[in-house]
């Protein structure tokens, strides 16, 4: 059971792609009726459990809560369609457990199953408008106006209705995905529900993992139904993969394991190439998340001047101080004897390097170690030409650019903030590099296609330097994974939900103004504790 929900957490599905599984279901023989009974059931027996929760939250404190609540006005927004008819079953399950219901339906047109419901609620006496006022005094709303597949753009009376509720500030539970939003990209087709939580249907939908989406989702979760694995693998087994970075995937990885008798060395050796006299700060936080990674060794290669503030920051680091130009940035890459670029396990190069230093990084394109590249190292990359630079290279690459970069990088795609997913895999097919975009919901894609996203995130990583210990920690696990059985975007994506989940913590104890970056580096040791103590 425990190994069928950690599968269904994973699955991210497009529009097209829930159409053909839920046309497999039905194909098999599972009435639409019946289908529409159960997934209503569970939002229902859901919707009641958010909003006691609710009214439990604002009694907290008073002297006691009265633990039957009287029936709440609740407002039904019911679609044309099928997400029109869940809404239906869930106003009449409502009723039938106390509630007051009230229906707003401006369609004159519904399907068939649609229509049925709607006659039986009329018979019941819940009252049914074709306008949204009458639902202003209501406690709670329900957005069933439209589910998946939805592309046309919102027109009225449907968005002036929703503008208008909106504007109520009245909690509001979508679902599957707000009305309004693109299945696929997250786009507002107009306007859109801004719900305070987002109850998805059966499988997650890839519009709700998008950035542009975030403003209107609300807390989402996964209402599981039950859809037969089978149908599921069928369907996807021809597309590239779009997967959501869970909990259980990205521990069962960490800490990377070691055997027993090993030694530093067998636990990787990373090299770091960053910094400059003006950007010391990059150079010091790379460091700081490449030791929270357990890598076993640690070299920094930083401009002499930055050598002395180096070893006090990171005393267990081997610090190599390079020649640099009048700016302050490296002039030229001074490693130890016997040592060159491919005796490491892996390279990360570009916080704080500054575009000075671009003779440094054709050196580094030329090492046949994994390597990964940030900031400046991607501006440079970006000047030489991305995709002809990239290809050929002997062994893996890794670009974590945000939007910024990611144009500068790849000018041909078209814009990563409208279309990451697809954006993303482009880039990583076009290069043959794991590519990490960077946002609120990060998106990773490697050159099979296969796309990994980052479900959760807080706005307290907007701070410079938390891209810096991004670096340095996938930089680190990239260098322990290079003798062990852990594709490199395996790791990048472990190295992700780090990041963010140490954020999370940090912000829940700290509030959001109190994670700066160097703050952040204390917490991804923290973060993995936490999350080991509730296994």
């Amino acid at each position: 059971m425990k190994d069928r929900q950690e599968k269904i957490a994973q699955v991210i599905v497009t529009a097209q792609q829930m159409h053909d599984i839920e046309e497999r279901i039905f194909t098999a023989g599972m009435p639409v009726v019946a289908l529409m009974e159960k997934v209503a059931g569970l939002i229902a027996r859901r919707i009641q459990d958010i909003y006691l929760l609710s009214c439990q939250q604002e009694n907290k404190g008073k002297a006691s809560l009265s633990p039957s609540l009287p029936p709440s006005r609740v407002g039904i927004l019911t679609g044309p369609g099928h997400n029109g008819g869940d809404a239906l079953v869930v106003a009449r399950e409502l009723y039938f457990r106390g509630y007051e219901v009230l229906i707003y339906c401006p369609f004159s047109k519904l399907k068939e199953l649609t229509s049925q419901h709607l006659q039986y609620n009329r018979s019941l006496g819940l009252p049914c408008y074709d306008s949204i006022e009458p639902l202003q005094d209501c406690d709670l709303l329900i957005d069933g106006l439209f589910g998946f597949g939805l592309e046309r753009t919102l027109t009225d009376p449907v968005a002036s209705a929703i503008n208008q509720l909106n504007e109520w500030d009245k909690p509001i539970i979508s679902i599957d995905l707000p009305s309004g939003l693109h299945t696929d990209t997250g786009e507002v087709l107009g306007t859109a529900v801004r719900a305070t939580h987002t109850l998805c249907l059966g499988l997650w939908k890839q519009g709700l993992l998008q950035d542009q989406a975030l403003d209107y989702v609300g807390k989402a979760e996964l209402i599981d139904f039950d859809i037969p694995l089978a149908d599921i693998q069928v369907v996807l087994e021809n597309s590239p993969s779009t997967k959501r970075i869970t909990k259980t995937t990205a521990l069962s990885t960490l800490p990377l394991p070691r055997p027993p008798v090993t030694h530093k060395y067998k636990e990787g050796h990373l090299l770091l190439i960053c910094g400059s006299r003006r950007y010391s700060g990059g150079a010091i936080l790379t460091g700081l998340g490449a030791r929270a990674s357990g890598v076993g060794m640690l070299s920094i290669a930083v401009p002499e001047s930055l050598k002395s503030i180096m070893v006090a920051q990171l005393p267990e680091a081997l610090i190599i101080g390079c020649p640099e130009t009048e700016s302050g940035a490296i002039a030229q890459l001074q490693l130890p004897a016997k040592t060159d670029l491919n005796s490491f396990s892996a390279i990360a190069c570009g916080p704080g390097l500054t575009r000075d230093a671009s003779p440094i990084l054709q050196e580094v394109l030329d090492s046949i170690s994994p390597l990964l590249l940030d900031a400046d190292g991607l501006n440079i990359l970006a000047e030489m030409g991305t995709i002809n630079t990239l290809q050929k290279r002997q062994n893996s690459t890794v670009l974590t650019p945000h939007t910024g970069e990611f144009k500068r990088l790849f000018p041909e795609i078209a814009d990563a903030n409208q279309h990451r997913v697809k954006a993303t895999r482009e880039a990583a097919a076009q290069s043959g590099a794991v590519v990490l975009l960077k946002g609120a919901r990060t998106v990773i894609a490697n050159s099979q296609g296969t796309v990994w996203i980052n479900p959760e995130s807080t706005p307290a990583l907007a701070r410079g330097g938390s891209g810096d210990v991004l670096t340095g920690l996938i930089g680190g696990l990239l260098a322990q994974a290079s003798s062990k059985k852990i594709s490199v975007e395996e790791i990048v994506a472990t190295g992700a939900w780090w990041h963010s989940q140490a954020a999370i913590l940090a912000a829940q104890e700290r509030t959001e103004l109190g994670v700066d970056a160097h703050t952040l580096t204390n917490y991804l040791i923290a973060v993995l504790v936490s999350t080991s103590n509730k296994k």
